[in-house]
């Protein structure tokens, strides 16, 4: 197992914005993607958005496009996500996960089985 460690989470207003970070204890996060969930209490894990490491290629769920960003420092192997204009329904614990699995687009990506790799997640809350 591979230690993928997220932080940033907490609570905020909407509207408001936080950062999330993915790092990957005692290693890179050169994977062919690492990714960002989400699950809300009673719903399924959802799709965020995902990096593919070596084209630097970002994908997004349609519920986050055009507010949450993805990047990443190559220096500090951390992979960062950026929500903007958070809304309540943002609400969920946040998970980074990592996939060796290399395939052309991100349409892949978007299932979590094709994820080998997982952090413990981190909460946030967005009130209203």
């Amino acid at each position: 197992q591979v230690p993928l460690v997220e932080s940033g989470g907490g609570l905020v207003q909407a509207g408001g914005s936080l950062r999330l970070s993915c790092a990957a204890s005692g290693r890179t996060l050169n994977y062919a993607a690492v990714g960002w969930f989400r699950q809300a209490p009673g719903k399924e894990r959802e799709f965020v958005g995902c990096l593919t490491w070596s084209r630097q290629s970002t994908y997004y769920g349609d519920s986050v496009k055009g507010r949450f960003t993805i990047s990443r420092d190559n220096a500090e192997n951390i992979m960062y996500l950026q929500m903007n204009t958070l809304k309540p329904e943002d609400t969920a614990v946040y998970y980074c996960a990592a996939s060796r699995n290399y395939y052309t687009g991100g349409n892949r990506y978007r299932e979590p089985n094709e994820y080998d790799y997982w952090g413990q997640g981190t909460q946030v809350t967005v009130s209203s």
